[in-house]
């Protein structure tokens, strides 16, 4: 497939897991990607990646929870690549604990890290984009946006995402850019064993654990998390915007 010739993207959170996949899936459709984390040489292995199997990729670094590196960022992009056709906002990290154990300083950079950098982003991007009247911005909600014990912080900040996709997709839509945000279930990447590790387990047994849970009886890929943001800044979904669309393998 090349759904994406010709189109220029940002990928926040690549150098791994949903992001990294959603980068790997952008390009290998044909767009040149932007693979963005907190240094450039975090991006390194995965443009490396993408190059060496015949896509385009450049690395950049920014801390996208903070509005200066926000637009030098997103104003070297365009001086690099000339547009912005497709925004995801993965960037993410969590500092799980309970309520009355959460610190203040752990709630706000979460918060800052998973909600704030999307309104960022969203907000530096989407200038370019209303100038060309066309564009796709995704954002990685997750199901913890219903509530999960122990993430207080990260449950917030995902359930904002999808009131602040709900709410820009209205603003931005008449200028044909369209809004929309993936709340995956349990995925296996570094932050779930992250998880598992605070809880004192492996991160194999605790997949296996939460598979138990899920009617697919598996937890997610990331590449599959990838697939979903794909259709959703593809043409393929040219008449969904406002949307959180939940790949959860059927858990509720």
């Amino acid at each position: 497939m090349s759904r994406f010739a010709g189109k220029y993207a940002i990928v926040t959170g690549a150098a791994q897991g949903i992001g990294a996949a959603t980068a790997r899936r952008l390009a290998a459709e044909g767009a040149t990607v932007a693979c963005v984390d907190l240094t450039a040489d975090r991006c390194s292995a995965i443009v490396d990646e993408i190059t060496v199997t015949g896509g385009q990729a450049a690395a950049f670094g920014a801390d996208v929870s903070d509005s200066a590196q926000v637009e030098r960022l997103v104003a070297d992009v365009v001086d690099r690549f000339g547009r912005i056709d497709v925004l995801v906002n993965n960037a993410g990290i969590i500092r799980d604990n309970l309520l009355f154990k959460m610190s203040e300083e752990d709630w706000d950079r979460v918060l800052d890290v998973n909600l704030k950098s999307v309104f960022l982003m969203t907000k530096a991007v989407q200038k370019h984009m209303v100038e060309q009247r066309s564009g796709a911005i995704v954002s990685l909600s997750s199901r913890s946006a219903l509530g999960n014990r122990g993430q207080a912080n990260y449950s917030a900040a995902k359930a904002g995402i999808q009131a602040f996709t709900a709410t820009v997709a209205i603003e931005l839509g008449p200028f044909g850019i369209r809004v929309n945000a993936v709340a995956p279930g349990y995925v296996a990447t570094a932050m779930t064993a992250a998880t598992a590790a605070r809880v004192g387990s492996t991160p194999e047994e605790h997949q296996a654990a939460a598979a138990k849970l899920i009617p697919l009886r598996r937890v997610a890929d990331p590449s599959e998390i990838a697939s979903v943001v794909a259709f959703l800044a593809s043409d393929d979904a040219s008449y969904v915007t406002g949307q959180t669309i939940y790949v959860t393998g059927g858990a509720r």
